[in-house]
């Protein structure tokens, strides 16, 4: 016989489901969720959240580095960055990077300012 009996035989009592040699895995998932999965998720959505709110006259990073102003927003993808004086390029809105300063709204009050000066 060229296997031995040894190998044929059952553990006897041994064998079966023991829960708590899986405890550490999902210790290690829980730690990796709360640390590295949950707070990219948030970065992710907030990230979306300026990039949908992104308008004409903001000052933008792209994710190559370029630093410009939005001229124009072309649709739900596209934006037009001037990144020099008469210096125009078009840029995929996910590429943007961050938001460096937000236009200001412009003001419907403009004839308040002239009453200022008349007594």
């Amino acid at each position: 016989m060229l296997i031995s009996p040894a190998y044929a035989q059952s553990e006897g009592g041994i064998g079966g489901f023991d829960p708590m040699a899986f405890l550490p895995l999902v210790l290690i998932f829980v730690v990796f969720y709360f640390l590295l999965i949950r707070p990219q998720q948030k970065r992710q959505k907030e990230h979306k959240a300026k990039v949908a709110a992104m308008r004409r006259g903001d000052r933008v990073v792209t994710a190559g580095g370029l630093i410009g102003t939005v001229v124009r927003v072309v649709d739900d993808n596209e934006v037009v960055l001037e990144i020099a004086q008469n210096t125009r390029v078009r840029a995929v809105r996910n590429t943007i990077g961050d938001i460096l300063n937000k236009a200001e709204p412009a003001d419907d009050d403009k004839g308040d300012k002239g009453d200022k000066g008349d007594k």
